[in-house]
């Protein structure tokens, strides 16, 4: 199967990375990091990936993964990417989304009426692109796949497993990466987050949007 995770500037990179460290085991799995040019590409906290492909080497994906950022709307403004998008859609088996990712397929109009989540705080913005936001951590609209905010590109890409390759792979994966959550804090969703939090976390977004 051969896999796309979509880079671009400013992408998050735990929307990636975490993804990848499942999907990468699937059996199989041909992965590929695609960009709109061969140069490395520095994610929203500075991490630089290079690509492996760029969009028109790969034309042809199975499966399409894109990240968010913290810095959501200029990748918007990308034709390339969402002439890409758009073209690989109509034969990709699975198009995946982490966080704000959903709003680069809304922005292809690939997504209208269809169900999708993305991060709390960016549920307004991708409801006005016409798409049904739902409040889940993963939601599932075929051939769609969407999550949560950044961490939940995990759970996103361990749900795919077990509808790609079935419970047991999907499980054994979890263990393999021992994702087993014990958070020490249990703030993270706005509804357990105190108003004190919530201030915080807003002030982190918008450094966090800041060109």
């Amino acid at each position: 199967m051969k896999i796309a995770f979509v880079l671009y500037d400013q992408f998050t990179a735990l929307d990636l990375v975490g993804p990848y460290e499942v999907i990468a085991r699937w059996p199989g799995a041909e992965v590929h990091f695609v960009a709109t040019g061969p140069d490395p590409v520095r994610a929203d906290a500075g991490l630089v990936v290079s690509p492996s492909s760029t969009l028109d080497s790969l034309t042809a994906p199975d499966l399409v993964l894109v990240p968010g950022s913290g810095n959501p709307m200029p990748v918007l403004n990308d034709k390339a990417l969402l002439a890409w998008v758009r073209h690989v859609s109509q034969h990709a088996t699975w198009m995946a989304s982490v966080c704000t990712g959903a709003s680069i397929y809304a922005t292809a109009g690939i997504l209208a009426g269809r169900r999708a989540t993305t991060h709390w705080a960016f549920r307004d913005v991708l409801a006005s692109m016409d798409v049904n936001v739902c409040p889940g951590r993963v939601v599932f609209d075929e051939p769609f796949v969407s999550s949560a905010g950044v961490s939940a590109g995990i759970d996103l890409a361990l749900a795919l497993t077990g509808r790609v390759h079935g419970p047991t792979v999907a499980e054994a994966i979890q263990l393999v990466i021992e994702y087993d959550p014990q958070p020490p804090f249990d703030a993270g969703a706005p509804h357990k987050a105190s108003n004190q939090v919530m201030r915080a976390a807003g002030t982190l977004l918008a450094a966090a949007a800041s060109p």
